[in-house]
């Protein structure tokens, strides 16, 4: 009896249960048309607008929604592997699609802040009505690309937010720019992150939904930079764009009170946009490995793989990859274990390293396989040339790792100073 096939997200994510399975093999079922779009979507530096049709006949716009609103009632697992599979086939396409889904902790986050008593009295409707909007939508097939990033720089913050929304008459109008947002032009919906005017800290921060063909909504010029070039990145200018009260939440804190909910990062899953970037170097690894062992020497006949050199950098290679597992397996178990493992502290930190470890190891093992594989493997177009401009973008992709440790480093002295001095005040 023939074995039925591991799903490719199972290589990440391992002991899947019975309908973590199921999901995976929902992702499995798309990526042959993933990876057949792929070299073509990369050369033109356009999202296969084709893509939003496919990932919705399959259900998965609502993996992580829960089924009590239409989804899949998938976790972060799920997603995890999911945008691992998706970036074996196309790192664009696993790129967008992570961001689509972060869009569901603007849902689910508010909902646990209900239930954790942090909304009270009149503030517990709009904030429910709002959370439970974003899912049903993205239940029943909406595209949500969620806008948070924008040009303007903090030195105490991964993300500044100055876009504005101002009272008007039965809403609000958002001014502002957002640099960076996947699937600008091909999502159905902008979710976007704004500042309510006159408010100067978080807790002015609200979320609003943006209609793609609303009037004042203009995309920004296509972006010929490095990172996944299929991933319609380029971000929107929002010029005094009307969304009706009902389309956004800004009840006074309540962005600020819904991340307390998340398990680690600023979105609560960013563990899997690491995901989309270990699926594209697990492609380049086998893809060099296989070409090394098939090709041969013409002198001796042996394997390239079998030299001296090429050994090493294998070995090289297989090292720097093991890494990335193991650093994103460890986040995975601290953000999903029943009950936590560690404080929400201490796993936040953890994400600070090891979301720099993950991506430079990745980026490692595309060098070695530059290296390995030589010039006859070094076109644009190629897997391996992909793979470079692809994993070049996780380098600085929310923050570098230097920040990262930064911050982690800057996390334990500040926890160990703050025990030491109350040791002496005892």
């Amino acid at each position: 009896m023939t074995q039925p096939r591991t799903p490719t997200g199972a290589r990440l994510v391992e002991q899947m249960t019975d309908a973590e399975r199921e999901r995976a093999e929902r992702v499995e079922a798309v990526l042959p048309r993933l990876r057949e779009a792929a070299a073509a979507a990369d050369a033109a530096a356009e999202f296969p607008s084709g893509h939003v049709a496919l990932l919705r006949d399959a259900g998965l716009l609502g993996l992580v929604v829960p089924a009590e609103y239409g989804g899949l009632g998938g976790g972060l697992r799920d997603l995890a592997a999911a945008t691992y599979a998706m970036g074996t086939a196309c790192p664009s396409t696993a790129l967008s699609y992570f961001f689509h889904n972060t869009s569901a902790s603007r849902g689910l986050l508010p909902l646990e802040a209900i239930d954790a008593g942090l909304f009270e009295g009149d503030e517990v409707k709009p904030v429910r009505a709002f959370a439970e909007k974003v899912l049903n939508r993205m239940a029943t097939g909406t595209w949500m690309a969620n806008f948070a990033s924008e040009e303007v720089k903090s030195s105490s913050a991964n993300i500044a937010i100055a876009t504005t929304a101002s009272p008007a008459e039965g809403g609000w109008l958002l001014n502002g720019v957002k640099s960076f947002g996947c699937a600008t032009g091909v999502a159905d919906t902008y979710l976007v992150t704004a500042r309510l005017d006159g408010t100067t800290d978080a807790d002015g921060l609200a979320l609003f939904l943006v209609p793609r063909e609303a009037p004042g909504v203009v995309s920004r010029e296509p972006w010929n930079g490095l990172g996944m070039r299929a991933s319609n990145n380029h971000g929107v200018t929002l010029t005094d764009v009307f969304i009706p009260a009902e389309e956004a939440l800004t009840v006074p804190g309540a962005f600020v009170r819904m991340l307390r909910m998340s398990r680690g990062s600023f979105v609560g899953n960013q563990l899997a946009i690491a995901a989309c970037y270990l699926g594209a170097t697990q492609n380049a690894y086998d893809f060099a490995v296989e070409r090394l062992t098939r090709r041969t020497f013409a002198d001796s006949g042996r394997p390239i793989a079998s030299s001296p050199m090429h050994q090493v950098i294998i070995g090289d290679m297989t090292e720097r990859l093991e890494t990335a597992y193991l650093w994103i397996r460890r986040q995975l178990e601290l953000e999903t274990s029943e009950p936590p493992l560690l404080p929400k502290s201490d796993v936040y930190r953890q994400w600070r390293i090891a979301k720099g470890d993950i991506t430079e190891a990745c980026f490692q093992v595309v060098m070695g396989a530059f290296k390995a594989c030589g010039t006859s493997a070094a076109t644009m177009d190629g897997v391996i040339g992909r793979a470079m401009r692809d994993l070049a973008m996780g380098l600085v992709m929310t923050f570098p790792a230097e920040r990262g440790r930064l911050e982690a480093a800057q996390v334990i002295t500040e926890h160990k100073e703050n025990e030491l001095f109350a040791s002496v005040q005892r």
